[in-house]
């Protein structure tokens, strides 16, 4: 018996150091940790950043830096990958998902100075996108 109960803590003790948890990108704002899914096309407006909010903190947590290719969007999870394309032109730019626009915004994305110019977009301000995940 007492070599039974031995036995018993050290599986125990085995089995609980091997638990295994798999990482995801978790978007604590809408308790989501799932990747939106890959081709996922949306439409909508685009705006990008002032000045001000360079050196600021996103709402995951980095450094907003204008001269990065990042975005904000109401709901898609830090971390996604979206191709950007400005409808007016037809030129396309890659950026990752790292803060939130508001809920009420009328715009479907807001991309860094950098994205913005690589756009083509500076002049208008506001632009209509087609957003693809990738």
């Amino acid at each position: 018996m007492k070599y039974l109960c031995l036995f018993i803590c050290v599986l125990s003790f085995f089995v609980s150091g091997c638990d295994v948890t798999i990482p995801t990108i978790t978007d604590n704002e809408n308790n989501t940790n799932s990747l939106a899914p890959k081709g996922t096309k949306l439409t909508g407006k685009a705006s990008y950043y002032a000045d001000k909010f360079n050196g600021k903190p996103t709402a995951s947590g980095q450094k907003f830096d204008n001269k990065l290719f990042t975005a904000a969007h109401k709901t898609l999870p830090f971390g996604t990958r979206l191709n950007v394309k400005n409808l007016k032109n037809n030129k396309i730019v890659v950026v990752t998902v790292n803060d939130r626009l508001p809920k009420t915004s009328t715009r479907e994305i807001d991309l860094s100075q950098a994205a913005a110019k690589a756009l083509d977009m500076i002049r208008d301000g506001v632009v209509q996108v087609e957003i693809n995940v990738l």
